[in-house]
């Protein structure tokens, strides 16, 4: 552990630390203020609260699936400094729009007919940003880092993640709208400045035309990745996991108000608790695993998720809800009996996810030759979008149907079978110095 934290002293490794942390940071800072107050200043019953969730998650998610082809060609085939130079500049742009959006909700000028569609529309363009950043983040580390680093570097890059996840999203819960919408434009040109700092990573391929035809791009980009059998069985346990993943997060703003009768700084500790077990897992399985890239935890790890959404969902059910008409304050939560464990089931799910998903990531870039990095992330995003739009999907379709929050949580523990069968078939599909 203590080599991998070394790596934050080296430049070839701490700006894009920094600009990946600022770009999550702003992400969930934008997004979570957004959701946060729709769903508790605009609108009032359950199921419109679980439609904008879902929207929002299915806005975001929609460049992953239909630019990662583009955005995977880009950085195999250019110099990934400059990409993320490029990118990071048009995040200060798209802060600029969502801060608007912000501003104008916040004031109640034309909320549902110009506010509500700046923000949804930032919120596709930060899609589109994390599309194009997101094949660079894991592809560029094999290429500045040592083979024995890039799991830790890996492990290190989604802690930071999540605790940047963390902090945009208890700011989002904690502090006012327009506060936030001041926030993301600082954060923006903040990022631009430690995007400039990264090394130059110029492609290690000899440059050809890049195909803009999405579609067919997309098809060809997944159908030469998933034909490689362990390549295949990393893909769908990771997209199954985002599946599971995606669900939640749609879930937990109208389970915290309607289920648990909490404020809004709960449903932001809902989603901080997350955050929080992801980067506890992603370094504790960098320790279990000694640097060593393999699945052969994975398959433990997401039943043991699956048994924390279970435990996650008795809770919720034997929940004392506030009286009529109230809403518990954090204070209030964290003195109700359940809260305890509540929190900690929570935080096992979640442990146990990063545990799960970083060792399949670090797989993706080390079982591949570097210059094909980028579009095996990329050809991974397409598939995980696809999976997460499932998802959103799915808990629409639930809502429709009148399952409460509360019942599709018993659901999505059962989508953890299949992961675990995936993750287990690939363990044992592995062989050589790669994999266990």
């Amino acid at each position: 552990m203590k080599a991998s934290l070394r790596l934050l002293n080296k430049r070839r490794f701490l700006p894009l630390f920094i600009t990946q942390l600022l770009g999550a940071f702003n992400d969930n800072l934008f997004k979570n203020a957004m959701v946060l107050f729709v769903v508790y200043q605009v609108y009032n019953d359950e199921r419109s609260e679980t439609w904008f969730s879902a929207l929002a998650t299915g806005i975001f998610i929609l460049p992953f699936f239909l630019l990662s082809a583009l955005s995977g060609q880009l950085a195999d085939q250019r110099d990934k400094a400059v990409i993320i130079r490029w990118v990071k500049g048009a995040e200060i742009a798209i802060m600029l729009v969502g801060a608007t959006g912000l501003g104008l909700i916040w004031a109640g000028i034309a909320v549902h007919t110009l506010a509500i569609p700046l923000l949804l529309l930032a919120l596709f363009a930060m899609g589109v940003h994390s599309t194009f950043f997101g094949p660079i983040k894991y592809a560029i580390l094999p290429q500045h880092l040592h083979d024995d680093e890039v799991l830790g570097g890996t492990g290190l890059v989604e802690a930071g993640t999540y605790i940047a996840i963390l902090a945009g999203t208890i700011l989002a819960g904690l502090i006012p709208v327009e506060v936030a919408a001041v926030g993301i434009v600082i954060t923006a040109l903040i990022g631009f400045a430690a995007g400039r700092r990264v090394p130059s990573a110029p492609s290690l391929l000899e440059r050809t035309p890049i195909d803009f035809h999405i579609i067919r791009s997309s098809i060809t980009l997944v159908r030469g990745t998933m034909h490689i059998r362990r390549l295949f069985l990393a893909i769908m346990s990771i997209s199954l996991f985002w599946a599971v993943g995606s669900i939640l997060f749609i879930q937990f703003p109208p389970l915290v108000k309607n289920v648990l009768t909490a404020d809004k700084s709960v449903a932001s500790l809902f989603l901080a608790i997350f955050s929080i077990g992801i980067a506890i897992g992603s370094i504790a399985i960098n320790r279990l695993l000694c640097g060593h890239v393999s699945a052969k935890y994975a398959p433990a790890s997401v039943i043991g998720m699956g048994a924390c959404i279970v435990a996650f969902h008795v809770v919720c059910a034997l929940w004392t809800p506030a009286p009529a008409g109230q809403m518990l304050s954090f204070s209030d939560f964290l003195a109700h009996p359940m809260a305890m464990p509540l929190s900690a089931c929570l935080l096992g799910v979640a442990t146990f996810g990063g545990m799960f998903v970083v060792p399949l990531y670090a797989f993706l870039t080390t079982t591949v030759e570097k210059c094909e990095a980028a579009r095996t992330v990329a050809a991974n995003n397409i598939v995980n979008s696809g999976m997460m739009v499932v998802g959103s999907v799915i808990a629409i379709g639930l809502t429709i149907a009148g399952l409460s929050v509360v019942k599709q949580l018993l659901l999505v523990a059962l989508l953890c079978l299949p992961c675990a069968w995936l993750a287990w078939k690939l363990h044992k599909a592995c062989d050589g110095p790669v994999c266990a």
